[in-house]
């Protein structure tokens, strides 16, 4: 069986301009052409001979940490971009969702964009009308249907994007990690459409952070970073690969933060979270896993005053999922003059199901607030045990809780 896509050792290459001025004028232009000045220029490899074949019918799975690739490699294959080296060979019509209104004009209608992107994928008015009600269906916007698009909320334009590039029947489709748009319920639609959809002999390579989507939906998984395969190979095996050399921490420094609300007596600098080795910084936990979020401050208040602080957890889209807050639990916490250090929320059993969270920061002193900012990091939280029955609650119950059945 031949494979139906092909990536044979496929490189990209970035030059990035060192003393390079915005605008020039045409004397600045003369002087250096004489001059034989020279614009320095640094590489950057964003892929290192990848190569890989997928089947038809394979879902695969493509991980890893940002930066490490990947949008990069489904640039390349859906030819939005040419590779600096080696060559690819797709045999069948390729449909991308790689961001939420690629392909898409904003100020045409969501039906008009239908046509449009079925036009762009090769197919006939013909093939496209024969669609078009499973299409409307599908995405759930029948009465915006003829509202233009830059009126569409993300999700809405997701939903739209997601049904055309799905029922248009491509040999291959790639998807990128635009599904975190999408609430909870939609998210389980389109996966259960991806997976009707490998079933049906398509081919789909679906990239994202969600572990325990891929593990649902890709037998096979590829593991990036910097640029190269580290690891390709069964699902299980891939993530447990790349949960165990990705973990690291890369600390989010708060000190130079614009977003912030507050007066300047006291000021968030850094956040990072330990497991149970307080060593070493890690970003990566698992259900029912011990955790501890460190905050790092300065104040200038000259006395020992007490101090509120609310650490809050939400999932993208702004879902507030749970906050820990020491006066809640009836905790004091004061700032001593002229001493700044940081504070540890300790949360012994992390009571989250499997995906990424998200930080916010509040500061409070005398019931108002001194400082807050907004997503000030992440964790990712994979396939654990909280309950210790080897059974997890599914995804969308977002935090696990401590009950008993009598």
């Amino acid at each position: 069986m031949k494979p139906v896509l092909e990536i044979n050792n496929i490189s990209k290459e970035y030059r990035i301009n060192q003393g390079a001025q915005a605008y020039l004028s045409l004397r600045d232009s003369v002087t250096s052409f004489f001059t034989g000045k020279k614009i320095a220029k640094n590489q950057f490899w964003a892929l290192r001979d990848v190569q890989f074949n997928i089947l038809p019918g394979e879902s695969i799975g493509v991980i890893g940490r940002n930066g490490s690739g990947k949008s990069t490699l489904l640039k390349i294959l859906s030819k939005i971009t040419f590779p600096s080296k080696g060559y690819i060979r797709a045999r069948g019509r390729v449909a991308s969702l790689l961001e939420v209104g690629t392909g898409f004009h904003m100020e045409l209608t969501g039906r008009e964009n239908i046509f449009l992107n079925g036009a762009i994928l090769g197919l006939t008015k013909k093939e496209i009308v024969e669609r078009f009600d499973d299409i409307v269906a599908f995405s759930g916007v029948e009465a915006f249907l003829d509202t233009p698009l830059k009126h569409y909320s993300n999700g809405m334009a997701l939903r739209l994007a997601f049904a055309v590039a799905a029922h248009l029947d491509p040999e291959i489709l790639l998807i990128d990690e635009v599904l975190a748009v999408g609430d909870e319920a939609f998210q389980k639609k389109c996966i259960g459409k991806m997976d009707e959809v490998s079933k049906s002999g398509k081919t789909i390579l679906f990239v994202s952070h969600n572990m325990n989507a891929v593990q649902q939906l890709c037998k096979r998984t590829i593991v990036l970073d910097q640029g190269q395969v580290k690891f390709d190979g069964p699902t299980k095996e891939a993530i447990q690969f790349y949960l165990e050399n990705s973990n690291s921490w890369q600390s989010d420094n708060l000190q130079d933060r614009k977003d912030r609300k507050g007066g300047k007596k006291f000021k968030f600098t850094k956040i990072a979270c330990f497991g149970d080795d307080i060593s070493k910084a890690v970003r990566v936990f698992r259900s029912g896993q011990n955790i501890r979020v460190q905050l790092h401050y300065t104040h200038q208040f000259t006395e020992k005053v007490p101090i509120t602080l609310a650490l809050d957890f939400q999932k993208s889209g702004n879902q507030h999922l749970m906050s820990c807050r020491n006066a809640v639990v009836g905790q004091q916490l004061f700032l001593e003059p002229n001493k700044n250090a940081y504070f540890e929320c300790h949360i012994p059993r992390l009571p989250l199901t499997p995906g990424r969270y998200y930080f916010n920061l509040t500061a409070y002193f005398n019931e108002k607030i001194i400082d807050r900012i907004h997503d000030v990091g992440y964790i990712d939280v994979s396939f654990g045990d909280y309950y210790g029955s080897g059974t997890l609650p599914p995804r969308y119950a977002g935090v696990c809780i401590d009950y008993q059945w009598k």
